[in-house]
């Protein structure tokens, strides 16, 4: 699971997560959206393939990348645990301030 955070810790991993919800991307697609050398794209590309965060396929001969959602859904199930659903957050926070306010 530490390695899913660390593998979103960075905010182009992040873009690359958010470009593949659209579909199966090619590396040089995703390097096009980026102000960076296209090793430094597949750097990042392998440490979301580490993190199963996204799987690779040959396609002649470019590779193409699409988001596994498995893994993402493991660390939404830990973070909804670790810190309750939404709609108990909110409400918990309400309830301290009403209590907190003078009668």
């Amino acid at each position: 699971m530490n390695t899913i955070f660390k593998a979103l810790s960075h905010p182009v991993r992040r873009q690359i997560v958010v470009m593949l919800r659209g579909g199966p991307m090619s590396s040089g697609q995703i390097a096009e959206a980026f102000d960076m050398a296209w090793p430094s794209v597949t750097a990042h590309l392998k440490v979301l393939r580490r993190a199963d965060l996204v799987d690779a396929e040959r396609d002649g001969t470019s590779i193409r990348y699409r988001l596994k959602i498995s893994a993402a859904e493991e660390a939404m199930a830990f973070l909804i645990e670790m810190f309750g659903s939404a709609s108990g957050v909110a409400s918990r926070e309400q309830t301290l301030r009403e209590e907190s306010e003078p009668a």
